[in-house]
């Protein structure tokens, strides 16, 4: 049953990012390149680290998200955002500093607590972005994005901080951001 959950969330990740794909192709929506490099760069690392710990099925959507997140990282150099501000750079800065930390921890459990604050740390780019223009992103894709987490916890074979971390945070995450994103089009789109 659990693979079967695995595959369905996997499965949901190309439902989400496809509209954002189409959107990003359209013109509009605008990925952040930043962000996408740093998520593709280390979901790659976290879904070793869940696969090696037990993450079975529920690390499958941890795989397809690596690979989704490189291919809108490299269309989005062209497609993307091109206002990349000074506090972009130094979040991506850090972000890339930070990932080197991670390879001196020598507890994998501390590993996965770093890959994780450091790939929200890749999201401020995103967030920053989306706040002055929130209808440059695809809510659906986001909106998808919490609940496919949260199903690929279900997923999870052996449950540890190691395999649930990464998922119950991009829930969450995803979830908040998507709140952002409709409060954000109310307040400047619908002003009372």
């Amino acid at each position: 049953m659990k693979e079967v959950i695995g595959i369905v969330a996997a499965a949901l990740a190309f439902v989400a990012y496809g509209p954002y794909l189409r959107d990003m192709f359209r013109g509009k929506t605008y990925p952040h390149p930043y962000s996408w490099f740093i998520w593709g760069f280390l979901t790659a690392i976290i879904f070793a680290l869940q696969i090696s710990h037990g993450g079975g099925a529920g690390s499958y959507v941890t795989a397809t998200v690596a690979v989704l997140s490189f291919v809108i990282f490299f269309f989005g150099l062209k497609e993307g955002v091109k206002d990349i501000t000074r506090s972009d750079t130094i979040f991506f800065i850090l972000a890339l500093v930070a990932t080197g930390a991670w390879l001196f921890a020598k507890q994998p459990t501390l590993s996965m607590v770093l890959l994780v604050g450091i790939d929200i740390l890749g999201f401020l780019p995103t967030v920053r972005k989306a706040w002055s223009n929130p209808q440059g992103e695809t809510l659906f894709t986001w909106s998808l994005n919490s609940f496919r987490h949260a199903l690929s916890i279900v997923a999870i074979q052996k449950y540890s901080l190691l395999t649930v971390l990464n998922p119950t945070v991009w829930a969450l995450a995803n979830f908040a951001f998507s709140i952002m994103l409709i409060v954000r089009r109310r307040q400047l789109f619908h002003p009372k």
